[in-house]
């Protein structure tokens, strides 16, 4: 025992050397990973958050503000990593990792002078370069949302050409959102992918969110309904909000007019921790000047007090899977109404006003789950409570609504496969005949739609085919099949023609959706038990990119059919004092061709601009009626010019819009059956002051644009005071009301603001 003790402490230097070694070898071999390292620059100078992705894998990092970023436990072997950041070119390389290896990338980026290499989710699901995508999509950047500044995403998507928001009452100023010449519930609103809304808050969803926090809005025109479900039949709007890591620390925008209207849009970023980040915005809106510039008595703009306030999470996780969460509150009070309203007269009949008071609560997110296979869970809750009065008729509502979604998305081959399992919830309750009756008494609206789809794109050199199906069931209605089919051909490298056949349908409650069964003094009648809405869309898309020196220009060019049965059609013609509704007995179509034009000169100006052309009718006994509130053509444009030694830029946007039908109450109301051809127009002069802060100005509606002062039917007798009516319903004329009119605000096309100042301030903190 005592040699080999002494044994021991001979050898004791010699033998911790080997064990030190041993232990060492043993940690690498454990510890050894393959790594990706690297900077992302542009002309030297670092891109900050750019996106680091391995293409076919889960494998994705985010750059730092240095544009540095390390990426670990990468499979060996041969691999593509894509590298995108917003307003670059994506940039692909291939690399080859062997075991143990660290590859260090130097990347350089070219600034992007065009919308093609921008990354789209909206038509798929899923983020692919919008050049790539089958699906047609139109982008919004906060740039120009900048443009012409606005206070909601609403009113900025009146210079989108094929999108228009409609206004439906002179009073309340309530609009909707219309894409391609069909009606805002055929519109889906999403916000980061995951729906919000539905009937009742279509534009709520549009309203409230800073624009600071916006990374982009993404349009699709045509039915979505095999992937996103009912009401995306004649369209989707995707509000993108920015990723909490890509948001700066903190931004505001503050703008006012000579209306003396407010509106202030915060933005701040904080941490939680190191795996923790959160982004906060609050906008507030107040406009509290009565105005009544035309003479009728009435206010030209409704006077609002809002507050919204916009909260996203997300958590770092390992191997960079998605967690994030996002909740708003917002709440608005609103009125119009004869220019001696008072909130004391709400509801009275003295004086005539229409107010409105909402509070909505939503929450968003999604969590990709810690699988082998990439699946991913989506969902959305929202609560929408409104408490309004139309002169004497009160209209209280509750709406809410639970989405859930499983996603599962598979790279096979040449398949690129994705399928899902949604279920929504809808309850819906309010004060008329939409949830009560005499006879069962107050019965909520309570819908269960669940649902199963599955995508397969197809890809195979030049050509991309992509084949979905959707089969949901309506506790309701019952079993509804939404098929669709999309091609692209790549031309090459930069042009592509699409071609889009898909399925939409709708379920419809009119009273969450149609303002003018609300307000005014017509009754509304449902005629039958109304069906669920079908079309079918077909859609063919060609882009073309000429690219000459540091000169770009961009051609999109569309043209679109779309076919309803089924469809619900407001009756304004058959008896003055009624709206009503039924299912067509027969069928209706929209029609057109769509051009969009993106100029980049060497020089610093850009040019956006479009034009579509669109026939809208209804048919119906071989009888073809065009409806109500559609316009025949529509143009937009957007001119940008830089003075680059002065900090100084110039913004000139405008649209302009054809004559529209619009709902007269007799053969004999004096108003005109159409309206003239009309233009809103702007001009914006912005001036940088260094890199954080900037001030703006300009004017709005250059052309001091607005509708005839006699659009408000008979405002000086907004209770029908003073109308009398046969045994039959029918307005008589009298002396007092030659033309048989009662007061009506539904002859409406274009908001009623004339030409005005505005001035503005944006700071920011990267």
């Amino acid at each position: 025992m005592k040699k080999n003790n002494d044994w021991l402490n001979k050898n004791y230097e010699m033998l911790k050397k080997i064990l030190l070694t041993v232990l060492s070898v043993c940690n690498l071999t454990a510890y050894a990973q393959n790594m990706l390292e690297g900077t992302v620059n542009h002309n030297g100078q670092p891109v900050e958050f750019a996106s680091i992705a391995v293409q076919g894998t889960a494998f994705g990092t985010t750059a730092d503000s240095t544009g540095k970023f390390t990426l670990g436990s990468i499979p060996a072997g041969k691999h593509n990593v894509l590298i995108s950041a917003m307003g670059y070119k994506s940039y692909q390389q291939s690399i080859t990792l062997g075991s143990g290896e660290t590859k260090l990338l130097a990347i350089s980026l070219q600034e992007a002078t065009d919308q093609l290499d921008e990354v789209v989710v909206t038509g798929t699901m899923k983020e692919v370069s919008k050049l790539d995508s089958p699906v047609p999509v139109d982008i919004i950047t906060q740039k120009f949302l900048y443009k012409n500044p606005v206070p909601s995403i609403f009113e900025a998507l009146t210079y989108v050409n094929g999108v228009r928001p409609q206004l439906n009452c002179n009073v309340c100023n309530t609009g909707d959102i219309h894409i391609n010449g069909l009606e805002g519930p055929y519109t889906m609103v999403l916000l980061d992918g995951t729906p919000i809304v539905s009937g009742l808050s279509t534009v709520y969803g549009l309203v409230g969110i800073p624009n600071s926090l916006i990374e982009r809005v993404e349009v699709v025109k045509g039915p979505a309904s095999t992937l996103y479900g009912s009401e995306a039949v004649g369209g989707l709007i995707n509000i993108i909000t920015k990723n909490v890591s890509k948001a700066p620390t903190f931004s505001a925008d503050v703008f006012s007019s000579n209306w003396r209207d407010l509106n202030v849009d915060l933005g701040f970023k904080f941490n939680a921790g190191e795996r923790v980040a959160s982004l906060l915005g609050v906008n507030y809106f107040n406009y509290q000047n009565p105005v009544d510039n035309n003479g009728d008595g009435f206010t030209d703009l409704t006077l609002q007090h809002r507050i919204s306030v916009f909260n996203k999470w997300s958590v770092r996780r390992p191997q960079n899977r998605a967690a994030s969460l996002a909740v708003r509150y917002f709440y608005e009070d609103r009125w119009g109404g004869q220019m001696n309203y008072s909130p004391a007269e709400r509801g009275g009949d003295r004086v005539y006003g229409e107010s409105i008071y909402t509070q909505r609560f939503e929450a968003v997110g999604l969590y990709e789950l810690p699988t082998t296979e990439k699946l991913t869970f989506q969902y959305s809750l929202n609560s929408h409570a409104q408490n309004s009065y139309y002169g004497t008729t009160p209209y209280v509502a509750t709406q809410r609504i639970a989405f859930g979604q499983l996603l599962w998305d598979k790279q096979a081959g040449k398949h690129n496969l994705l399928a899902g399992l949604p279920l929504r919830y809808t309850y819906y309750d309010d004060n008329t005949t939409g949830t009560y009756s005499e006879v069962t008494g107050n019965r909520p609206d309570r819908i269960f739609l669940p649902g199963i789809f599955v995508q397969d794109e197809i890809k195979n050199g030049a050509h991309s085919l992509l084949l979905g199906a959707r089969y949901d069931y309506n506790s309701r209605h019952g079993n509804i099949f939404t098929p669709r089919v999309a091609y692209k051909l790549s031309l090459n490298k930069t042009d592509a023609l699409r071609l889009n056949v898909g399925r939409g349908y709708r379920v419809v409650n009119l009273f969450t959706e149609e303002h003018a069964a609300l307000t005014g003094a017509r009754e509304v009648v449902v005629k039958s038990a109304l069906k669920p809405e079908q079309s079918w869309n077909a859609n063919v898309n060609f882009v073309k990119k000429i690219v000459t020196g540091n000169s770009f220009v961009g051609l999109d060019a569309s043209l679109f059919y779309t076919r309803f049965s089924n469809r619900i059609l407001p009756d304004y013609d058959t008896n003055p004092n009624q709206i009503i509704y039924d299912n067509l007995d027969g069928y209706a179509e929209s029609k057109g061709v769509s051009l969009n034009l993106d100029v980049n000169l060497y020089a610093p100006l850009k040019i956006v601009a479009g034009a579509t052309l669109m026939d809208n009718v209804q048919v119906r006994n071989g009888i073809r009626i065009r409806p109500i509130l559609t316009e025949r053509f529509m143009g937009t444009w957007a001119l940008t010019y830089d003075f680059a030694r002065a900090g100084l830029t110039v913004d000139y946007t405008g649209n302009v819009y054809g004559p529209m039908r619009l709902p007269l109450l007799s053969d004999t109301d004096p108003r005109a059956e159409y309206s003239p051809v009309w233009s809103l127009q702007n001009v914006q002069f912005t001036k940088k002051l260094g890199t954080r802060a900037e001030i703006y100005g300009g004017v709005k509606n250059l052309l001091n644009f607005r509708p005839p002062a006699n659009s408000i039917a008979r405002p000086h007798d907004p209770f029908d005071k003073n109308v009398q009516f046969d045994a039959l319903g029918q307005v008589v004329a009298t002396p007092a009301n030659p033309y048989g009119l009662t007061f009506d605000p539904s002859y409406v096309y274009a908001p009623n603001q004339g030409i005005r100042g505005f001035l503005g301030f944006r700071y920011q903190i990267r």
